[in-house]
Formats: structure tokens, sequence, C-alpha cells
């Protein structure tokens, strides 16, 4: 009594009439008697394996390189009687390529000569299994993963490398703005120190027209006090000109209307004027007054004798309650 066993496409049949090769089965319907027959159904489909092998590099390194091996049964009669689990046939040649080739290289060139590797087990997979009925269609290097600190420390020298670059580049366009900056303060000071040399001329000059114009008005001061008053030297003249200096200036202080704020105490006994007149002259004005002499005292005038038998007259004090 027979019964019907349907094989699906994309897969054949191997019938064996009590455990004996009989025939190769076709997709489809087929009868089949239970008692006698067996039927070892193979995939002729294209199968992947994924292979992973851990190997080291000539730099000893450390590597996994994933391979996923695409093949496709030919020959169903002679890979299942001659082959027991191909998958670990494949896998144990993969391991062989892999272990050979990857030694040979280093990291960098593990990455950059993956096709070379891939091409490396697709040639010997093809050589071997094709003896058994296995056709290996294509064997693609899909990963390669060092070890976890080894990529860390690449990163690393990467990451340090890219450092140092940026580093060179903000140091460059530092010293860019540091060398605009020192021109343009060098410019800066330059042009500062032109107008400061300007600004002292024209202040110079200023000063001195303000000297030439005091000195002109003292002259034609005493010139006229001269012509006013027979018999006066110019000494007599500027010495009551500066009383009447010091008094206009005691008389600002008084009515000041900041007076108690900024105020400027000076010694306020007459001598001082005679001290202070001096000071000014100097001398320049000791030469004068020894080349000059005595001259005999006026009205209003007073003559102090001094050390050094030169007689100067200040004019006397007015009396002060």
């Amino acid at each position: 009594m027979g019964c019907c066993y349907c094989i699906e496409t994309g897969n054949v049949g191997l019938l064996e009439t009590f455990g004996e090769y009989k025939r190769t089965l076709e997709p489809g319907l087929t009868c089949i008697c239970p008692c006698m027959d067996q039927v070892v159904v193979i995939n002729k489909k294209v199968q992947c394996l994924e292979v992973r092998c851990e190997s080291k590099t000539v730099d000893n390194v450390f590597v996994h390189v994933e391979v996923s091996v695409q093949y496709q049964v030919t020959d169903a009669k002679t890979c299942n009687y001659t082959l027991d689990e191909p998958e670990k046939q494949i896998e144990a040649y993969v391991f062989d390529v892999i272990r050979a080739e990857v030694p040979k290289l280093d990291l960098n060139e593990v990455f950059e000569k993956k096709e070379q590797l891939s091409e490396a087990v697709k040639t010997e997979l093809s050589e071997t299994m094709s003896a058994y009925g296995i056709k290996i269609c294509n064997t693609p290097v899909t990963n390669i993963d060092p070890d976890h600190k080894v990529k860390h420390s690449l990163n690393q020298i990467v990451t340090n490398k890219n450092m140092k670059v940026a580093m060179s580049e903000k140091a460059d366009s530092d010293a860019i703005v540091v060398t605009r900056l020192a021109a343009a303060h060098g410019k800066k000071m330059i042009i500062t120190a032109e107008a400061d040399a300007e600004a002292k001329y024209q202040s110079g000059i200023g000063l001195s027209r303000q000297r030439k114009a005091i000195v002109d008005g003292l002259s034609e001061s005493v010139q006229l006090f001269q012509e006013g008053v027979p018999g006066v030297d110019a000494k007599t003249v500027m010495d009551l000109i500066m009383i009447t200096q010091y008094f206009d200036m005691m008389e600002k202080i008084g009515t000041s209307p900041s007076r108690g704020t900024n105020t400027l105490f000076i010694p306020n006994n007459v001598g001082e004027v005679y001290n202070l007149a001096k000071q000014l002259r100097g001398d320049f004005g000791t030469q004068m007054e020894n080349a000059a002499g005595s001259a005999p005292a006026k009205d209003g005038f007073i003559n102090v004798t001094q050390p050094t038998n030169m007689r100067k007259k200040v004019p006397s004090a007015p009396t002060m309650d």
C-alpha cells in the first residue's frame, strides 16, 4: 500500500529503500511505500553561514573576523552521502584560511585588504567543497572587530592627532591676532606720540607767548612806574609788583566761595614776600643786585641789612590788628 509524499520547490529528495539510495526525487508529488521507502530532503537554495573567527595580526593585535559564506548544494547525492554536517566542514576551512592570512597583515592592512581575505576564503572553499557537491557563491568579510581596548586606544590616537592639529591652527590664529594687535598698538603709540608732541609744541608756543606777554606787561609797568616816580630802579618796582600780587592772592583766598574747603595756607608775614622774591630771583637776581648796588630808602620802604653787605629794599608792612 503506497502513500503520497510532497517535495517543495527549491528542494530535492533522496529516495532510500531499506536504507539504500534508489533515486533523486524532484519537487512535486511522489508515491512511496512507507514500509520500505524513506525520503531525505536536501535544500538546494543558496544558504548563508556566518562564521566568526579570532586571529592575531602581525602587530600583535587580536581581531574578530566575521565571514558570511554563501553556498549552494549542486549534487544532493554526493553532499548527503559524503559529508556529515557540511556547515562544520565549511566553518573549519574558513578558520584555516583566516588564521593563515590575517597574521601576515597588520591591523590597518586587515581593514584595507578585506577583499583579499574574502577572495582567499572563496578560493580555498571552492576548491575543497566542489568535490562534495557544494558550490561556494560568495564569501564576503562582513565585520572586523578588534579588541575593545585596542579600539579605544586607536580612537584616542586619532583624537590626539586632531587635537594637535586644532591646537596648531589655534596657535597660528592667535599668533596672527597678537601680531596684528601689536602692529595696531604700535601705530596707536606712534599716533599718540605724534599727537602728544604736537600738543606739547602748541602748549610750548602758548606758554612762550604767555610769558612774553607777562614780560612785556612787566616791562611796560616798570617803565611807566619809573616815569611817574623818578629815581626808582627796576628792582624796587618788581618788589612792589610782587607785594601787590601777594595781597591780591590773599584777598582772593579770603573772598573765594569755596574757602574752608579748598584753602591754601601761606605764611602771611610780610617778610616772607622778601624770601619768596629772593628764591625766585636766585643767583641771577643776586648778581644783578651786586652789579646795581644799593639804592637809598624812599618813602614807604625800609632798608634791610643782609649778611652779604647788600641792602635790599622791602616794603614796610602795614599795621595789622
